[in-house]
C-alpha cells in the first residue's frame, strides 16, 4: 500500500513522511523503524531462521545449542564481508534466489494439495471464529514487518520503476500500483496455502514453537530429505542476501544521519549487535519483539493512511499531528499491555469504554478521532502561503 501511495511533495522517504508530524517525531520514528528492520529484529531473524530451517533439522538435538553460535558467527561474518564491500554479485544472486524460493514454495504447496499431510485440526482459542481469526491474523501480521519495510524501501521501488523508463509521475504511480497488486496477490496465495499446510501438519508433526520447523518438517514429509535440503539451501541463501541488504541499508542511513563513523564501522556495529541478539534464538526474538511491534505498527498504518489521504486534507501538518499523536498514545499502551506492564485502572477503563481495545485495535478509533480533530482545525485555520 505504502509503495503505491499517490506521490506528494516532500514524500521521498520514511523520514520525510514522519517529519510531517513533527521534526523530532520524524527522527525518532525513523530510527525506531530502521532498528526494527535492522539489528534489533529483522537481521537477527534472518540468521536464526536460516539455522532453524537449514541446520537444526539435520543435527542431533544435543548439538543444536552448541551449533547456533558457531553458525551465526559464520553467517554474519559473510554478511559483514559482503556488506562492507558491496558488489553486484549480491544483487544478481538475490534476483536469482527470490524466484527460486517462490518456485520451491509453489512446488511444496502443489504437493500438499495433491497429497495432504492430514486433516486440519480444530482451531485454537485465538482463531476460534472467523472474526477472531481475522483480528489475530492482523496482529500476527505485525511480525512480518512488511508495512514498516514498505515505508523504508518505497523509494527504491519508485527509483527502479523510473530506471525502467517511466518518468511521468502518473505512469510511475500506475506501474508501482501494478507491481504492488501483483506482489500482494502472490504473497496472499503463498501465505494462505502455507497456513493450510500448517493446519494440516499438526496431526503428523505436532505443535511447533515457530513456523520454521513447521515448514522444514512438512517439506521432509511431502518431498523427502532431498527436497527439504534443497528448500533449506534456498532459504539460507535468500536470508543471507536479505541480511546483507538490511545491514547495508541501515548503515547508509545512520552514516548519513549522524555524519559520524565510516560506513564500514556502522556495518560492523550492526553485524555484531545482530549476532548477539541472534544468540537468543528465533522463538525468543519473536516473543520479545511483539510489544515493540504493537507500538510501531499502528503508527506505521496511520502514516500510510495519511499518505493516501494527503490530497484530501491538503497535507496539513495539524492533521498528521493529531492523527499520529492520538495513535501514539494507544500504541504505547498496547505495547505496555503486551509486555505485561501493570497499568492499573487505565487498562480497565480502556477495555470498558474504548471500542476494539480488547482485541488489540483500540488505536483505530483514536486515530479516527485524531483525524477528525485535525481536519476541523485545518478547516478553521487558513493555510500558510
Amino acid at each position: 500500500m505504502c509503495v503505491g501511495a499517490p506521490p506528494s511533495p516532500g514524500c521521498r522517504d520514511l523520514h520525510q513522511v514522519a517529519n510531517r508530524v513533527h521534526p523530532m517525531f520524524g527522527i525518532f520514528y525513523t530510527i525506531v523503524c530502521y532498528m526494527a528492520i535492522g539489528p534489533c529484529f529483522a537481521v537477527p531473524r534472518t540468521g536464526t531462521v536460516s539455522f532453524e530451517i537449514a541446520v537444526r533439522p539435520f543435527l542431533a538435538a544435543e548439538f543444536a545449542d552448541i551449533a547456533l553460535p558457531i553458525f551465526l558467527a559464520v553467517f554474519f561474518a559473510i554478511a559483514f564481508w559482503l556488506s562492507a564491500s558491496p558488489s553486484k554479485i549480491v544483487d544478481r544472486v538475490g534476483k536469482f534466489l527470490t524466484p527460486l524460493l517462490v518456485l520451491a514454495l509453489l512446488i511444496l504447496i502443489v504437493k500438499s494439495i495433491i497429497t495432504p499431510l492430514g486433516a486440519p485440526q480444530a482451531a485454537s482459542a485465538n482463531y476460534a471464529t472467523p472474526v477472531i481469526a481475522a483480528v489475530q491474523g492482523v496482529l500476527d501480521g505485525y511480525n512480518t514487518l512488511d508495512a514498516i519495510a514498505s515505508l523504508v524501501f518505497a523509494t527504491l521501488v519508485v527509483t527502479a520503476v523510473k530506471e525502467a523508463g517511466f518518468e511521468n509521475s502518473g505512469h510511475v504511480a500506475r506501474e508501482v500500483y501494478k507491481s504492488g497488486l501483483l506482489a500482494g496477490a502472490f504473497l496472499a496465495v503463498i501465505y494462505i496455502f502455507i497456513a493450510r499446510i500448517g493446519a494440516d501438519s499438526v496431526g503428523v508433526i505436532g505443535m511447533q514453537d515457530t513456523g520454521a520447523p513447521v515448514l522444514t518438517k512438512s517439506a521432509q514429509v511431502l518431498m523427502g530429505d532431498t527436497g527439504a535440503m534443497v528448500l533449506a539451501a534456498i532459504v539460507l541463501l535468500a536470508c543471507l542476501t536479505t541480511a546483507i541488504g538490511l545491514i547495508t541499508c541501515c548503515s547508509i542511513y545512520f552514516r548519513a544521519l549522524t555524519g559520524r563513523f565510516s560506513y564500514v564501522t556502522w556495518c560492523a556495529l550492526f553485524t555484531v549487535v545482530s549476532y548477539l541478539i541472534g544468540l537468543f534464538g528465533l522463538k525468543t526474538i519473536i516473543v520479545s519483539t511483539i510489544p515493540v511491534l504493537m507500538f510501531i505498527y499502528p503508527l506505521c498504518v496511520a502514516l500510510i493512511a495519511l499518505v493516501f489521504l494527503h490530497k484530501f486534507f491538503g497535507g496539513r501538518q495539524c492533521v498528521y499531528a493529531w492523527t499520529v499523536g492520538l495513535t501514539f498514545i494507544m500504541a504505547a499502551i498496547n505495547g505496555l499491555e503486551t509486555a505485561k506492564v501493570p497499568l492499573g485502572g487505565i487498562e480497565t477503563f480502556l477495555q470498558t469504554y474504548v471500542p476494539l481495545h480488547t482485541i488489540g485495535l483500540g488505536w483505530i478509533p483514536f486515530a479516527v478521532v485524531g483525524f477528525v480533530i485535525g481536519f476541523i482545525q485545518k478547516s478553521m485555520t487558513p493555510a500558510k502561503a
